[in-house]
């Protein structure tokens, strides 16, 4: 949900515009600081972001988005096999619409993967549906050493000039497998009748897939070795969130009509943190997509709107449950990275971001938003800091 000032908002950033009462009152009660959430030098993902926030050093950590989510879905990857996000996305007149198929349903996108597993799998090549345009592709004996561009940093880009290139002589044979695989999907997802459907209606065809983020599996440390959490969970709707989760030892928790849009149920969301925390859970870790996903549409109006949805839907019925929990509630609240709606991706900028605990003095911030967060008693921290000082280890 962080962002740059908008003009349309009057120079303001969607969460400083945004109605957030609740947030503002954590802001009140706790103390206030930025975030560092990407180390330099690596790409500014959702998987390097939210793997800093939980404290994990992506140096050493990161193989990957793919194989995170693979863990999401419950898949195993195997030794000498690649993991790799695969995308349904749109090409319009030769450049990338978007990099959701106009947000596709799981139902109709489920449909699309298993027909290209069946025409395009073999024993090397393996597709896996998951949630929305988000899917897995499993490639055996292949070499993660490739440059492949995430779909959501180049709308409006020709296709053919963001396409995967080698990094090292030996991965040139993978670019060129993965490559084909591009045209021979496009192949296949033209003559699909769910496409054809969907044209029909005015809908963006899911016309291609996007491979990228290739790894195999990672080595992280559960969370419960490294700082005594014996019952964490993990909520969300995205794959990546939970494949992150699995790792580092948490439960995930699936909530009906959670879709990562701005139609979420952040209710539903709401309602399992506060019944986890109920049934003995030690930590939660509850994501929403929502203002994301506006960011990467370039909408500052819903994205600001999403962020209220947050405040009063998610963290206001959060905190007035933390009254009648039987153990007191710490509570911090932060985005994984922008997505400035200018850009439509994500940057490296720092986040901002408040912790509240109980009987702990606050600090002299007011208001949850970046301008306000950069005067908090924390200053900067560093992305693997941030965990061990929520947990106070």
């Amino acid at each position: 949900m962080a962002d740059e000032p908008v003009d349309s908002l009057g120079g303001l950033t969607p969460l400083e515009a945004a109605d957030t009462p609740a947030m503002d009152r954590l802001a009140a009660i706790g103390r206030s600081g930025m975030l560092a959430t990407v180390p330099p030098g690596f790409h500014p993902g959702s998987e390097i972001a939210n793997m800093g926030v939980l404290g994990y050093d992506v140096r050493s950590s990161f193989e990957g988005r793919g194989v995170l989510e693979a863990a999401s879905m419950g898949i195993d990857v195997p030794a000498g096999w690649m993991a790799m996000r695969c995308n349904l996305i749109n090409i319009t007149d030769g450049k990338i619409k978007n990099h959701s198929a106009g947000h596709i349903s799981t139902e109709e996108a489920t449909a699309l993967i298993e027909t290209l597993d069946r025409e395009l799998g073999n024993d090397r090549i393996k597709f896996h549906p998951g949630i929305s345009y988000r899917h897995l592709l499993l490639l055996r004996d292949c070499d993660k050493r490739i440059e492949c561009t995430p779909p959501h940093d180049v709308p409006g880009t020709p296709w053919q000039s963001v396409t995967v290139k080698a990094t090292h002589p030996d991965a040139e044979a993978t670019a060129a497998l993965i490559n084909d695989l591009i045209v021979r999907s496009q192949e296949v997802l033209s003559r699909h009748e769910i496409n054809r459907r969907r044209a029909a209606s005015g809908k963006d065809a899911a016309n291609s897939i996007w491979p990228w983020s290739p790894g195999y599996r990672p080595s992280m440390e559960p969370m419960g070795d490294r700082f005594g959490i014996t019952n964490g969970v993990v909520i969300s709707a995205v794959d990546l969130i939970f494949g992150i989760g699995v790792y580092a030892g948490l439960r995930p928790i699936h909530v009906d009509g959670a879709t990562g849009l701005a139609d979420t149920n952040y209710e539903g969301k709401a309602r399992a943190a506060i019944d986890a925390l109920r049934s003995g859970a030690d930590f939660v870790f509850l994501h929403v997509e929502a203002s994301d996903e506006a960011g990467h549409e370039g909408d500052a109006y819903l994205k600001k709107r999403t962020i209220e949805y947050l405040d009063s839907r998610i963290v206001a019925p959060i905190m007035e449950a933390a009254e009648s929990l039987s153990e007191p509630l710490a509570i911090a609240v932060l985005p994984d990275h922008p997505t400035p709606c200018r850009l439509r991706t994500h940057t490296s900028a720092p986040v901002p971001f408040v912790i509240y605990r109980p009987g702990e003095r606050p600090d002299n911030v007011t208001r949850y938003s970046e301008r306000a967060a950069a005067e908090g008693s924390y200053g900067l921290m560093e992305s693997t800091d941030f965990i061990k000082e929520f947990l106070k280890q």
